[in-house]
């Protein structure tokens, strides 16, 4: 019986694995990866694959044998290399993508024991990691690779490796070498790897036995085993969704809540569909050939077949290695692509241009045959197929002499996403001239089915290859291209931009191989955009210094491993929802609201009452204190009462046996409304309706008035900053265990302020804070996002918990925790700024707004960040910052990295960069000439401090990255590529650590000493990643002189250490750490007395004198704190400082950019651990990249989130990450924005081509269609910007 149809499922709650993870439930994240083996009746062969357990049927998978991480190796038993090697290399810091990045490498290495470094990079291409920035799990995975396979991160060393090229220069084997060593790894044995069972073997050799049935309480899946038993199927049933790879019906389910397909048919087990035939005229492909398979063909034939008859396959090719990840590919089909009709999939356009052809089969009418071309499609999702037909296969026929085709997709991001426009083109020549014979083009993205542009493909032929067809090519483009300005999508003026110019990319690709056989006159200026950019993996690292007078065997300052790596590899490291579940557990599903601004008429559960399996529902009423959220006497209900003020705010919760339950319970319950008005979503209608929080912020110095009277130039400008979704890869939850006794409470929660959420949750219940105990054992990703929307969740499942008076689970879905708590603000910086002509700024006057949803949250604390950060390193006389956070009518933003200083610094980098443009000098002088020089500064808030650090790292930063040569030479490229252009930028930094707060700048550590000589210690930070733990076991071996093998981090316990602050503002290290060492001065010093005269193992000895072997550290922290009236007080308890250098190349026609290389220097101290400050160091400034050029977010007119998980949203993947950096966690996410002003760089030397001016308005993120739209040609003008008010756009920026 199938209760439910997802492999994950089965796995971790039956059979209580807790290795395979569930991240996002759509294939998007590759969390769930594990390996699927099973046997080939037509090649006699095993095959290993990997696959997303989320999507993968369980009943699909007869005769198949599942690997997963626990079947690979554990700590209990013997690791397996790869587990070994990426824990090793610190490639595992919150550990919860870990498990996956392992499968996914264990089944390369089971295919291919000695694998590439590309191949690695494809194997990982599905996998997403929001922490590491992947250069340590790259690092640790390349040690597999052969030397004479090509050992560089770079994959471009022609064979050998960089050190036998004589190329070595900055490596990423030096920072191996230090980092971590490999010497006494275990091997990889192939030998030692599980085999096939002999049992499956045996039946898959057999032919195989009839058709399956699977029957579920609400669905029903047939297995038919040949086609004949197919085709009576979809004759007896024709509307049953036909699946093999479920990786469109799938996510359609996951998107499409209350979507329900009662019977389906899978189609894998007909050996029918998986033939492949190649013939005279090309290569027959069955149906249910994965994209992995079709990948593999195609290469087979690219490299064994003469090149003219495959330039198809390899504009195919071209297509596949950016078309998903690794484990879709291998379970996605042909046929399942093209039927699902869906124009973001880039495989109909290119199978279209090359005339493919569709075999098609029912019972009743036979076989036919249909052209795969626009007419196949009907509409979004339908095809001209009757519902009783089956897609046999698909023919794919070579190319024909003079011959061309080509394939083109731009997407939000390179690779693992859908295209926004993709393309297919082929044209035919009049044998030995340049005369066009026919054409195809096809186009997807740009309307709801697959789009040819016959009319310009007629008017074309006969014409010759030239300007004068070029000309009218685009002109008949515009025209017969239509999107509606309120098009579904958006992005129209791009879409119609990118038609024209993959047009123009075909036309110049096409041109440059005629060259070669023809003579034709043309400008050799329009080719510069198909030279191929080489995508150097420089990497620059500050090496890290440990003290000669410093013992080895003292762990401080060396890079130690992360504490629990090794359980994170082999997935026996336990989140909140890998406990198992205690005996009559709940679940609880949140029931949101649906309009941004309503009044609340009437909440009727009564349909979800009568569901199977529900036992309540809750709503205010059912809270028995009170039902609000309070910080720094800002209230937040935790149930709407009478009113809602965003989409997604939490009106009731329905709990149930088990989570299929509560989620389909929770769509039936009925919510009436009242529309009410305001409803806007936007800082700028914010500002119009006068819509602010309480108080207004301000600082200033000098005298603003007189300043702007006495400078050369004045200049008023802005900078909009978009926001950011956490996207940490465990989902919000917990589990509320009531113990039945005194009313007491336990709580397994996902949180970085325990002590918050327990007070949350007694003011909730009215009882008091020592009855309710939460437990923290580590989260999977965090970044700020799990403080305050985790105690609201806290507190309506513990009210679940006490109602039912049985334990009750909630886990947020990844597109429910998208929607219901939010990110990272967005800001606008509105700026009035009085320089000289010598690029000296003497004044000013910037006003933040930020967006701060339906309530203040922590926004103001956010404002207040990012006024003390606007000064960056800058010393400018008269400076004045006022914040301003807007109230709308969307979800209230919450803590991200960086807490407000990535978006503070950005607008005064913006002012910098703008005045240095305006002055006609370089953005670097400008910072140069404007920076803090004395040794004792003070900053605009009147804190001391010195810039020297700063200024070091500033000079190191440009001279390590050889900054004026390359800009030498970038102005040298940028000359001789009219398509392409380079830019650079360099920015200094200066970030406060700590809390402005005072009183959260305290940390406490329980330090208890056994009889055995072992240590326990307890702390009050939570271990998210960022290597609390291990440094916390560093410093207490420190300083009481015994190994860390010795000592052991407890969970985090309110019930060990009380009212601990969070673990937040790059401050939990410092705290946590101070207490440890504090600890010792507690302690009585007999038993230090002791312990110098007897070996710790002696310790009873202390205990039979009665000495204390118990102590608590208490470290308060410094007063840190600010008087707003006069705009100043010591705000943070020290600045960090650091400096970056980036170099990014643009193609103008797409707007995509490559991050080429980037430079950090960072002065952080003394490293307690440069392994894991190294890895927090690049993770941030990987987030970074997301912020400022990838992470978009979406919301509909009616302020709906519509980017709600990752096939919608894109955070950066494996291919879009620069090299190596250096440092601690929060502050490198500003860094990235060297990559924002460096594409800004780029864009304004092609404006400057083109006779436009380098001032123009670029707002972050920058993404393609933003890059591509700044650079304004001859394409852009063809889809100009409508007016507003003339249509109605898709979404709305926010």
């Amino acid at each position: 019986m199938l209760s439910q149809n997802h492999l994950h499922v089965s796995l971790l709650y039956i059979v209580l694995l807790t290795g395979t993870k569930y991240g996002c439930g759509g294939g998007g994240c590759g969390a769930c990866t594990v390996m699927v083996s099973k046997y080939d009746q037509l090649n006699n062969r095993v095959l290993h694959y990997t696959v997303n357990a989320c999507l993968q049927p369980i009943c699909t998978l007869h005769g198949a044998a599942v690997v997963t991480v626990e079947g690979i190796g554990s700590t209990k038993t013997k690791l397996h290399p790869v587990q070994e090697r990426i824990a090793k290399a610190h490639g595992s810091q919150c550990g919860f993508c870990t498990p996956g990045m392992v499968m996914s490498m264990y089944t390369l290495l089971r295919n291919k024991p000695h694998p590439t470094m590309e191949d690695i990079r494809e194997a990982l291409g599905g996998n997403l990691c929001r922490c590491t920035g992947y250069r340590p799990i790259i690092d640790g995975f390349k040690t597999f690779c052969d030397v004479s396979n090509g050992c560089c991160q770079n994959g471009e060393s022609g064979g050998k490796c960089c050190i036998e090229n004589g190329t070595k220069q900055h490596n990423d084997s030096d920072i191996s070498e230090e980092l971590f060593h490999m010497d006494n790894v275990l091997p990889l044995d192939p030998s030692q790897d599980l085999i096939f069972p002999p049992e499956l073997m045996i039946m898959g050799k057999k032919r195989a036995c009839g058709s399956l049935c699977f029957q579920g309480d609400r669905l029903k899946l047939i297995s038919p085993v040949d086609l004949t038993n197919l085709l009576e199927l979809k004759t007896e049933y024709p509307e049953a969704p036909v699946v093999v790879g479920n990786t469109t019906i799938g996510i359609n389910l996951l998107l499409l809540k209350g979507v329900h397909h009662p019977l389906t048919i899978y189609a894998g087990r007909v050996s029918d569909l998986h033939t492949v035939t190649w013939g005279k005229d090309g290569v027959s492909m069955g149906a249910v050939c994965t994209l992995s398979s079709l990948k593999e063909e195609m290469e087979r034939a690219v490299r064994e077949m003469e090149a003219e008859r495959t330039r198809g396959y390899q504009a195919l090719l071209q297509t596949l290695r950016c078309l998903a990840g690794k484990q879709i590919r291998n379970m996605a089909t042909i046929g399942g692509n093209i039927l699902s009709a869906n124009p973001k999939y880039d495989l109909n356009s290119v199978l279209a241009a090359l005339d493919c052809t569709l075999q098609v089969m029912s019972k009743e009418n036979g076989t036919r045959a249909i052209t795969l071309n626009e007419e196949l499609f009907t509409g979004f999702g339908k095809t001209v197929l009757r519902p009783d037909e089956v897609l046999l296969s698909i023919d794919i026929p070579y190319s024909k002499p003079w011959e061309f085709v080509s394939a083109f997709r731009q997407a939000q991001r390179r690779e693992f996403a859908f295209s926004i426009v993709n393309a297919g083109m082929k044209v035919l020549f009049r044998e030995g001239t340049n005369i066009v014979e026919s054409l195809n083009i096809y186009y997807g993205g740009v309307g709801p089915t697959l789009v040819k542009v016959g009319r310009t493909c007629q008017k074309l032929v006969g014409r010759s290859w030239g300007e004068e067809l070029l000309a009218d090519a685009c002109r008949l483009l515009e025209e017969e291209v239509e999107l509606s300005d309120s098009a579904h999508g958006g992005k129209v003026e791009y879409r119609k931009t990118l038609t024209t110019s993959f047009f123009f990319k075909f036309y110049m690709q096409v041109l440059q191989e005629l060259r070669e056989r023809v003579h034709i006159q043309d400008s050799t200026s329009v080719l510069s955009s198909l030279s191929k950019t080489k995508c150097p993996r420089d990497i620059t690292l500050s090496r890290f210094l440990v003290s000669n007078a410093q013992s080895s065997q003292d762990p401080v300052g060396h890079p130690m491993m992360h504490q629990a790596a090794f359980h994170q590899a082999t997935g026996e490291a336990q989140y909140y929802d890998d406990i198992p579940a205690v005996q009559g557990e709940l679940f609880v599903y949140m029931v949101t609201s649906t309009r941004a601004h309503a009044k609340i008429i009437n909440i009727d559960p009564s349909e979800a009452l009568g569901m199977t399996g529900v036992v309540t529902f809750l709503s205010a009423g059912d809270v028995p204190g009170q039902n609000r959220r309070m910080l720094f006497n800002n209230p937040e209900e935790l149930f709407a009462e009478e009113e809602v003020s965003c989409v997604g705010q939490i009106i009731g919760a329905v709990v149930a046996e088990s989570r299929e339950q509560a989620r389909r319970a929770a769509q039936m319950v009925k919510v009436t409304y009242q529309d009410l008005l305001p409803v806007f979503f936007t800082i700028e209608e914010a500002i119009q309706h006068q819509s602010f929080f309480d108080p207004k912020r301000k600082l200033e110095r000098g005298d603003m008035d007189k300043a702007f009277e006495t400078v050369d130039q004045i200049l008023e400008d802005e900078i909009y900053l978009g926001g950011q979704e956490h996207f940490y890869m465990e989902t919000q939850g917990l589990i509320a265990v009531p113990k039945g006794e005194n009313g007491e409470l336990e709580l397994f929660v996902a949180s970085q302020h325990s002590a918050y959420t327990q007070e949350v949750v007694g003011i909730t219940l009215g009882i008091d804070s020592n009855k309710i105990t939460c437990h923290v054992r580590r989260l999977g990703g965090a970044f700020g996002g799990k403080v305050m929307k985790i105690a609201s969740l806290s507190a309506i499942t513990a009210t679940a918990a006490v109602k039912t008076g049985r334990p009750v689970r909630c886990v947020l879905e990844r597109g429910d925790d998208m929607l219901i708590t939010s990110g990272r603000h967005p800001f606008l910086g509105k700026y009035k700024v009085g320089y000289n002509n010598d690029g000296t700024i003497m004044a000013a006057d910037i006003t933040y707004y930020s967006n701060g949803g339906c309530t203040l949250n922590e926004s103001l604390a956010i404002m207040e960040k990012a006024l003390l950060h606007m000064d960056n390193g800058y010393k400018i006389p008269n400076l004045r910052g006022r914040g301003l956070v807007c109230k709308t009518y969307l979800p209230s933003y919450t803590a991200f990295r960086g807490f407000g200083g990535p978006q503070g610094l950005m607008v005064m980098e913006s002012v910098l960069h703008e005045v240095a443009v305006k002055c006609g000098l370089p953005p670097q002088k400008v910072r140069e000439i404007n920076m803090y020089r004395e040794e004792e500064c003070y900053t605009h808030y009147k804190q001391l401090f010195s810039p020297r650090d700063m200024l070091r790292c500033w000079d190191e930063c440009l001279d390590k990255a050889g900054y004026h040569d390359r800009l030498q030479a970038i102005q040298q490229f940028n000359t001789s590529n009219r398509w392409k252009k380079r830019g650079i930028s360099a920015v200094p930094m200066k970030f406060g650590v700590g809390f402005s707060k005072g009183f959260f700048n305290q940390g406490a550590a329980l330090v208890n000493i056994y009889k055995d000589g072992s240590v326990l210690v307890a702390h009050g930070g939570t271990e998210m990643g960022q290597g609390i733990n291990t440094k916390a076991l560093q410093i207490a071996s420190h300083i009481l002189k015994v190994p860390m093998s010795s000592i052991h981090i407890k969970e985090t316990c309110t019930g060990n250490v009380p009212n601990a602050a969070p673990s937040a503002a790059s401050f939990g290290t410092d705290a946590v750490g101070m207490a440890v060492k504090v600890f010792q001065r507690s302690l009585a010093s007999d038993l230090f007395v002791l312990s110098r005269q007897l070996p710790w193992t002696m310790t009873i000895g202390a205990y039979c004198q009665k000495v204390s072997l118990s102590a608590t550290g208490f470290f308060m922290g410094p007063h840190t704190d600010m008087d707003w009236e006069n705009s100043e007080g010591p705000a943070y308890y020290y600045f960090t400082f650091g400096a970056c250098c980036s170099e990014v190349e643009i193609d103008c026609l797409t707007g995509d950019h490559k991050n080429l290389r980037t430079d950090i220097v960072m002065d952080v101290g003394r490293s307690l651990n440069p392994a894991i400050d190294i890895g927090q160091i690049e993770g941030g400034f990987v987030q970074g990249i997301g912020l400022y050029t990838i992470e978009e977010l979406q919301f509909s007119l009616e302020g709906v989130l519509m980017t709600r998980g990752p096939s919608q949203y894109k955070i950066p993947a494996l291919c879009d990450v620069p090299p190596q950096f250096n440092g601690i966690g929060e502050p490198p996410v500003f860094l990235a924005s060297t990559i924002f002003f460096a594409i800004k760089e780029a864009v304004a030397a092609a404006r400057r081509e083109r006779g436009l001016g380098d001032s123009f308005p670029l707002s972050s993120p920058a993404t393609a269609e933003r890059i591509r739209m700044a650079c304004e040609d001859q394409f852009t003008e063809m889809a100009p910007s409508p007016e507003k008010g003339t249509f109605k756009p898709w979404s709305i920026n926010i």
